[in-house]
């Protein structure tokens, strides 16, 4: 059985294992960063609760205006540069927290450091796709999720420790994981763009040349992915309040410390590490729709819990929900997008899809806080309907990327047919 995983993974592509580094030292720096920080914010920072939303848009504004100009850049020059340059880059950026002070000079270098990140993950799941088979497709985006679930496992549990010294110390440790990665990619990492496909053997290659900017825009120029896209966003925002909020709302309640909610959120990352694989196998045969309302019932009942009480079991009820809630959709939206995207725009497309998740970074904690400070419970009660609503959506959008109003690309459809196959 050992021997047998081991051989499967060593046959895997180099790059895809790469990735899954990637994506672990990426989930280990927002394991650290992100549940201190509405405390470091808070506390030392001397920030207002109703404005941490706003620091959080600082850092994702600057990814939602890097993501739809440079963030297919990969396509371009390729993976390898975009790669190393950007975890280089959010890794300085969270170096720098570390030693700057006041919140003017942080509001410059978040915005920086968002603009480094808006490239990071979509290129990462680009490399995956382009070294994987259109139906391993799911089963990899399931262990890139697994793999940012594990760094999200040591994160929290180191930032708790360093929390003890300092708040802004989780910054240092954050920052050095992600320049380690980026260093391991420069000496590591072989490019990965054209792989799987001969040069010249796409239509669109002459076209992507001379379209320049635009080609990076595929969001507003193709209307299915502007429709999935937007109801990510609506599911996305909701979801966040969870982990942007209980940080604030337990320590207002007296029920965790800032190392409490650093273990707390290490427990959520354990479970996905522990179930998600498991989870995937068993609904791979399931409608998205299925899979969709089901991750917004288990979202409803954790907003439920926590609308009821800030008691301690109701927290880790919540964030186990919340857990099986993205263990459900979360391989979803990266299959479909890579789905409907033809070869050559593979890292515009997952740089479109980005934009959903830097809204939600954004959007989220800033809604999410400015709910709170009306009142503890308003997110919960409010976070309800909304995710109703968005998970019906995203459930009969991802459905409707099976039957698409305009001809694929011939090389795309297969991958289409392949890939959103698995959670049909």
């Amino acid at each position: 059985m050992i021997n047998t995983l081991l051989s499967s993974w060593r046959a895997a592509p180099r790059p895809a294992l790469l990735g899954l580094l990637l994506f672990f030292c990426a989930g280990f720096a927002d394991g650290a960063l992100v549940p201190f920080f509405p405390l470091w914010a808070s506390s030392e920072a001397g920030i207002p609760v109703g404005a941490i939303g706003l620091l959080f848009g600082c850092y994702a504004g600057g990814e939602l205006l890097a993501a739809p100009l440079i963030g297919g850049i990969a396509d371009r020059v390729g993976r390898r540069p975009v790669l190393i340059a950007s975890s280089l880059g959010v890794g300085a950026g969270f170096l720098a927290l570390f030693f700057v002070h006041g919140v003017a000079v942080t509001t410059l270098v978040l915005p920086l450091t968002g603009m480094c990140e808006s490239v990071l993950h979509p290129t990462i799941l680009t490399a995956i796709a382009d070294v994987t088979a259109p139906s391993a497709h799911p089963r990899w985006f399931s262990l890139a999720r697994v793999s940012s679930s594990a760094g999200q496992i040591l994160g929290p549990a180191c930032g708790a420790l360093l929390a003890l010294m300092s708040l802004r110390s989780v910054f240092l440790a954050g920052g050095t994981m992600l320049v380690l990665g980026g260093i391991v990619m420069f000496f590591a990492l072989t490019e990965t763009i054209g792989t799987g496909r001969a040069t010249g053997d796409d239509p669109h290659d002459d076209e992507d040349e001379e379209e320049g900017l635009s080609a990076l825009l595929p969001a507003f120029r193709d209307g299915r992915l502007a429709k999935l896209l937007l109801w990510v966003v609506l599911f996305e925002v909701a979801g966040n309040w969870i982990e942007a909020v209980i940080p604030l709302y337990a320590q207002d309640a007296g029920t965790l410390t800032p190392t409490g909610v650093g273990a707390l959120f290490a427990y959520a990352a354990a479970l996905t590490v522990g179930l998600q694989m498991l989870v995937s196998r068993m609904v791979e045969a399931r409608s998205a729709l299925w899979l969709t309302v089901g991750a917004g019932l288990a979202t409803i009942l954790a907003f439920a819990l926590l609308a009821a009480s800030p008691a301690m079991l109701a927290l880790i009820g919540a964030v186990s929900l919340c857990s099986i809630a993205q263990m459900l959709a979360g391989p979803l939206v990266p299959t479909a997008v890579n789905a409907l995207a033809p070869p050559a725009r593979r890292a515009s497309y997952m740089a479109a899809s980005s934009v959903a998740v830097d809204l939600k970074d954004s959007l989220g904690p800033s809604i999410g806080t400015a709910l709170y400070a009306l009142a503890p419970r308003l997110p919960w009660i409010a976070g309800i309907p909304l995710v109703a609503i968005a998970s019906l959506g995203l459930g009969a959008a991802i459905g409707r990327a099976r039957n698409p109003s305009r001809p694929i690309e011939e090389d795309a459809a297969p991958q289409l047919g392949s890939a959103v196959e698995n959670y049909r």
